[in-house]
């Protein structure tokens, strides 16, 4: 597993509840380090561990504190990178949606080494979009309820109203429907496309 991942799931956890609690997670483990180097490469198992220990500690389902995890890489201020990474995709929501099948590809451009799982865009008309996310190798991570997270949080911060559900995983891919309701619902988080360029 690319050291990113891992590291995005340690930072998850200490900007959301603290150093403490992200100490007694990773002590837990007996791994002999406390952090992860972005970019190593570590044994899947210890990413599973590592997600299992830390919902054990939170109460919280693996498939909820992946989603958390998703909604975690949009909307927290100290990953705002990514944020803009993703509002680069498009003007609206729906933009946002037909470009995702590019994002892969986008981050392997950003980090060679970074495997995404292919994201395939279906549409069914009146709003109604159907999104597989692709699954690894077993004992791989299943990333769809990241995406389930990361959907949500981009749906907000577009303004649209949209309702996810996750419809579940074959032996290729997991499936997410996506019923846009409304893409001008509220008026989203402000976004300039010329910030953080230095004046001059």
């Amino acid at each position: 597993m690319h050291g990113l991942i891992n590291r995005a799931i340690e930072r998850f956890a200490r900007d959301s509840y603290g150093d403490a609690l992200w100490r007694d997670v990773i002590g837990r483990l007996g791994l002999g380090y406390d952090t992860f180097e972005p970019m190593m490469r570590y044994d899947a198992e210890v990413t599973q561990q590592l997600l299992a220990a830390l919902g054990t500690r939170l109460d919280r389902s693996r498939d909820d504190l992946l989603e958390d995890i998703g909604t975690y890489l949009v909307s927290h201020r100290a990953v705002e990178p990514i944020r803009r990474l993703l509002r680069f995709s498009g003007v609206d929501f729906v933009d946002f949606l037909h470009a995702l099948e590019d994002l892969p590809d986008r981050a392997r451009l950003a980090v060679d080494e970074l495997d995404l799982p292919s994201l395939t865009l279906h549409g069914h008309g009146a709003g109604l979009y159907r999104l597989e996310v692709g699954r690894g190798a077993p004992g791989e991570l299943r990333f769809g309820h990241v995406m389930m997270g990361i959907l949500r949080a981009m749906a907000d911060d577009y303004g649209a109203l949209v309702v996810l559900d996750h419809r579940g995983a074959t032996a290729t891919h997991e499936m997410i429907e996506v019923q846009l309701l409304d893409a001008r619902f509220a008026s989203g988080r402000e976004f300039d496309l010329g910030a953080g360029r230095s004046a001059g």
